[in-house]
């Protein structure tokens, strides 16, 4: 029988196999490769205060709930069922919907239809997996069917309507590539590629450009240096929303890497169309008028793609916590609803993920979202609504395609650099989310002498730095899988 403990023998205990408990530190997990030591069930709440109350966290909000997997009884309860900014945990909220309407086999769809004269009618469906080896894929498909040119290409974008970008995504985050906007034509995951090269001190550094029809899109204001490779590299990249002005600012250090940088696209729709050109004329197929609009019905479809299934755009999605692809799942959800004209395609698909989530045992009033990413701060969600969603998730039929796309500690996807050499490396999946001041962590785990369990996490208003405030949920974490009943 496990004898009970001090509080100050147990943080001893823990913070044996974690490194340093009490003190901030810069890695963001712990390495000890120690036999780890049991700890009580009786005594997790105990030790989870511990760490909560540390110093270093004393201003921050945390939301943590712990269950084992078939019950309802918790394990351990911190503001529960009070609304925190979840980051990219909406993820889990948004693919288990995804998964349970439209079933693991779903695919995108991108279609070319005929209706003689050469004129064609090109459908984009929002597959965020497009890219050029399938934009060449269409082109090769018409050269067989003979095609040698298109005098009029309809390019009907009225599959996804609405915001292509989200109104409450903060200035920097839609500068960055991570905050690429969504629509029914997505290529290349909506983002177009540069870099700079260093070249004598107190000269500009050359931009190149990875596709130079990208380069005759913009006005380039290039103030940037290049100075003394002993001088720290600091380069800002930003471009204005109406995709004519590009300002490159800062220095680059002499005899540097050259500063690699991918960035959204403004008008996805002729990025598209750009990029389909030049796929076209790889196949002397020459192209003339483009036009956006809605497309002729009763057409004869001549060329197409799907993409991978659903279950594996989930796994990019969580694995590697893809926006873009959470916003085109969350988009594809409106596809079997009757939408009125003009109405926001990811409203309607919100709509729809509430009511798969409901049926799957969900709390309705246990989050807000207004986006399938969790890149806005507007979005709320409480730990116990995220417990009730994996718990659901867990007894569903697509239980096994929906826990393989979580990241796996210390192995893969956003966890590969966490939790390695600890106790928990290979027997957790979870979630991850990073905003500044708000960081979560929510999943499964399978402790070696307790029973499987379902948790999670968030920090929310925190000065903090992200490394700290993931070191000190690692640390709960680690302490979980250590449990045993005694």
């Amino acid at each position: 029988m496990f004898k009970p403990v001090t509080l100050s023998l147990l943080l001893l205990l823990v913070s044996n196999h974690l490194g340093v408990m009490l003190q901030p530190v810069k890695a963001q997990t712990p390495t000890t490769t120690n036999t780890p030591k049991s700890v009580c069930a009786s005594q997790v709440g105990t030790a989870i205060d511990a760490v909560v109350n540390q110093p270093q966290f004393k201003r921050s909000r945390w939301g943590i709930l712990i269950k084992a997997l078939s019950s309802e009884e918790n394990l351990y309860s911190r503001d529960a069922q009070k609304y925190f900014i979840p980051a990219s945990n909406t993820k889990l909220l948004t693919t288990a919907a995804t998964l349970q309407q439209l079933g693991a086999n779903f695919r995108f769809r991108t279609s070319i239809y005929q209706n003689g004269n050469d004129v064609f009618t090109l459908v984009g469906r929002g597959d965020p997996s497009f890219g050029e080896t399938q934009l060449q894929t269409l082109a090769q498909q018409l050269k067989q069917k003979g095609v040698t040119q298109i005098q009029k290409l309809i390019a009907d974008n009225t599959y996804i309507q609405g915001d292509i970008v989200h109104p409450t995504w903060q200035w920097e985050d839609v500068q960055s590539d991570y905050g690429a906007p969504v629509n029914s034509f997505i290529v290349n995951q909506n983002i177009f590629g540069l870099e700079l090269k260093p070249q004598a001190v107190g000269e500009t550094p050359q931009l190149i450009w990875k596709d130079n029809n990208e380069s005759r899109q913009w006005l380039v204001i290039n103030r940037s240096v290049t100075v003394a490779q002993t001088q720290p590299s600091n380069i800002n990249i930003t471009r204005d929303l109406t995709g004519k002005i590009l300002r490159i600012e800062g220095q680059l250090a002499a005899n540097s890497e050259p500063y690699v940088v991918d960035l959204p696209v403004v008008d996805p729709d002729y990025y598209f169309l750009r990029r389909f050109r030049a796929a076209l004329a790889t196949e002397n197929i020459t192209l003339g008028q483009t036009l956006v609009t809605p497309g002729i019905t009763n057409q004869q479809e001549v060329a197409s793609i799907e993409s991978p299934p659903l279950f594996e755009l989930v796994i990019e999605t969580n694995q590697n916590s893809n926006n873009l692809y959470a916003e085109a799942l969350l988009r594809a959800l409106a596809v079997q609803e009757t939408k009125q004209q003009n109405q926001n395609t990811a409203d309607v698909g919100l709509q729809v993920l509430q009511k798969s989530l409901t049926q799957l045992g969900v709390d309705p009033t246990g989050y807000q979202l207004v986006d399938g990413s969790g890149l806005s701060r507007r979005n709320l969600i409480t730990p116990e609504a995220l417990v009730q969603t994996l718990q659901g998730m867990a007894k569903s039929p697509v239980a096994n395609a929906y826990r393989a796309s979580l990241p796996v500690a210390g192995k893969s996807g956003t966890l590969a650099s966490r939790l390695r050499n600890t106790p928990a490396e290979g027997i957790v999946q979870a979630k991850t989310g990073t905003l500044r001041g708000a960081v979560s962590l929510s999943g499964y785990m399978n402790p070696p002498q307790y029973e499987s369990m379902v948790f999670s996490i968030i920090v929310n208003q925190s000065e903090q730095p992200v490394s700290v405030l993931r070191q000190g949920i690692d640390e709960i974490v680690v302490l979980l899988t250590q449990l045993q009943r005694c």
